[in-house]
């Protein structure tokens, strides 16, 4: 199985910890970044800490959340190597992995329900990059990353 880093805010600390579990439960490593309470934090902060731990190899994927799943999106994004995707369901967590190659899946506590994000973290694992028409539009996303930093 693969490890898996996860890590969440404050709004999203009680799904992150439900979806830490349901990642033990079906065999995979969990790296967590934190945060570790309901107390006020500041989700740039974890969302860059997963991302650095998937770009740089120390895992193989992450999960983020927050209350809406955009404020971690936007945030990993901007560590070069990731595609961090905001996803609502299954259907669009399976999307994120078969046409985005998405390595970060971002989910939005205040706006799904627990057994929805279940199924979205599980679609998102179960997929795999489509390939084909896709591989084009991936490779320039990817190319955004060498403009942006330098």
């Amino acid at each position: 199985m693969s490890r898996i880093a996860v890590g969440a805010d404050h709004a999203g600390f009680r799904l992150k910890q439900l979806l830490a579990g349901r990642l033990l439960v079906l065999g995979h490593e969990v790296d967590d970044h934190g945060t570790m309470s309901e107390e006020r934090v500041d989700y740039p902060d974890f969302a860059v800490s997963v991302a650095r731990a998937v770009a740089g190899g120390d895992a193989e994927l992450g999960v983020l959340v927050c209350g809406s799943g955009v404020g971690v999106s936007i945030a990993a994004n901007k560590v070069a190597g990731i595609r961090a995707a905001t996803v609502h369901d299954f259907t669009s967590a399976r999307l994120a992995r078969e046409h985005n190659d998405a390595n970060i899946v971002c989910l939005g506590a205040r706006f799904i329900g627990e057994q929805v994000a279940i199924d979205a973290l599980d679609a998102f694992l179960d997929a795999g990059f489509e390939g084909g028409r896709h591989v084009e539009r991936v490779a320039k996303i990817t190319a955004l990353d060498a403009q942006l930093t330098q």
